[in-house]
């Protein structure tokens, strides 16, 4: 039997872990969460965010929900999305931004002063990495402005999600266009996993 809209919680997430999500509800049989997923490329504009947040909230209390989490870091907000938090009593996946969670919060900060020149791909960064950062950045426009982007990095972190040798030539790739060394971690689903059952 369906549960009613206030049995259940309401998730508003970043469309860039919306798969990840759906993987850790059906591993852990986390069938009262209701996915509502916020367009994916606002990861290259994190200002679209915090007014796209309010508009879902609104939206999910007028269906008659009352728990509403956000599976969002920070994102580059700049503590928006915590002042949403504290406005509206919702909590939200810990860490500033998803390649944090998905290492683990800890880990990455543990790894911060090896990883200071390291640019992030995620699973899906590897499979959408020309619509989410070649064509924003115009790279595909203009090449000469890749020097400009990238030229203080130094390696490309693979952190994967999913063990899967397709995505590792992807963000190899991604790596060799860029100029950068190349590092693959495993790190399954970090964070995410235990924050999406604690709700």
């Amino acid at each position: 039997m369906e549960r009613s809209t206030s049995k259940k919680v309401h998730v508003i997430a970043c469309g860039a872990i919306a798969r990840e999500i759906l993987a850790v509800c059906r591993q852990n049989g986390l069938h009262h969460i209701d996915l509502n997923c916020l367009p994916a490329i606002w990861h290259a504009y994190p200002q679209k965010i915090v007014p796209g947040l309010e508009k879902a909230v609104a939206e999910a209390r007028a269906k008659g929900f009352q728990k509403i989490f956000f599976a969002y870091a920070d994102c580059g907000t700049g503590g928006a999305i915590d002042r949403l938090c504290e406005r509206e009593g919702i909590a939200r996946i810990e860490g500033p931004h998803c390649y944090s969670f998905f290492a683990g919060n800890e880990a990455f900060a543990a790894k911060a002063d090896d990883d200071l020149l390291s640019f992030f791909l995620t699973d899906f960064l590897a499979r959408q990495f020309e619509a989410f950062v070649i064509e924003p950045l115009g790279l595909d426009r203009h090449p000469e402005l890749k020097e400009m982007y990238f030229g203080n990095y130094r390696k490309l972190v693979y952190l994967s999600q999913e063990e899967d040798e397709a995505l590792q030539e992807k963000a190899r790739a991604a790596a060799d266009y860029l100029g950068l060394e190349y590092e693959y971690r495993f790190t399954g689903y970090g964070d995410l996993s235990p924050a999406l059952r604690a709700i």
